[in-house]
């Protein structure tokens, strides 16, 4: 499994913290909140659009949301409000108002660009594994300069199974031709960070909107505060 390839420790708050032992054959980056800023400005979007339709929803409930493919979000929404919820629409609109909202930009994590620069210079395979539908996913990366560093980008209309199922993972894993148990994923919520866990790689969080817990940790799955500090981390690495 992937957790023999740390020396393991434990902050005060006895969360896994995480030393490398080996350079990765490849990395499998989460694109939402992981590669690009762009969870908050869906909170914001999703709350303005259910503010319009007259049904606004929670920043709790949208949190739930993290990390959650939509087929799985309409059924919780559906639940949590009813039947009357006007669930297409509250979508239409929510996605129409984030993408004039990157339209000139696309805003990133702090250290992405950094880390996909190392690894290509390092000749490290890299993919993406998202929960984001095709062509939407390419695009994004596309626009923050992401996309031709890339071997290849699974998305969710890749796989029959969503995030935490992690199909994704082993699919991104055999397109690069590299086994999984070589492979280090990173990943920025629970949810995703489990898929990756169950694909048996190496598998690093980083939060974003959502904190860590005590499943994660017990997992074996690293908490890293950024990008910044993999790249140091690996950088620490003999090949």
């Amino acid at each position: 499994m992937s957790s023999d390839r740390y020396i393991q420790r434990y902050d005060r708050k006895g969360l896994f913290l995480p030393h490398l032992s080996q350079f990765p054959a490849a990395v499998i980056f989460d694109m939402d909140g992981t590669l690009l800023d762009t969870e908050a400005k869906h909170g914001e979007m999703m709350a303005a659009a259910s503010r319009n339709l007259g049904w606004p929803i929670s920043q709790e409930i949208f949190l739930r949301m993290v990390g959650v493919h939509r087929d799985e979000n309409r059924r919780m929404l559906a639940e949590e409000y009813g039947p009357d919820f006007p669930v297409d629409q509250f979508y239409i609109d929510s996605e129409t108002m984030f993408e004039a909202a990157i339209e000139n930009g696309i805003p990133l994590r702090p250290g992405a660009l950094e880390i996909i620069a190392y690894l290509h210079a390092m000749d490290i395979p890299m993919a993406v594994a998202t929960s984001t539908l095709s062509p939407y996913a390419e695009r994004r990366l596309e626009q923050a300069g992401i996309l031709p560093f890339l071997q290849t980008v699974v998305t969710r209309s890749d796989v029959e199974r969503a995030k935490p199922d992690p199909e994704c993972y082993l699919l991104a894993a055999d397109r690069l031709g590299i086994a999984p148990a070589l492979c280090l994923a990173v990943e920025d919520s629970p949810i995703g960070a489990r898929a990756a866990h169950g694909a048996g790689m190496t598998t690093i969080m980083i939060p974003d909107l959502l904190p860590p817990t005590r499943e994660i940790a017990a997992m074996g799955i690293a908490i890293l505060n950024g990008l910044s500090d993999l790249q140091q981390r690996l950088g620490n690495l003999e090949r």
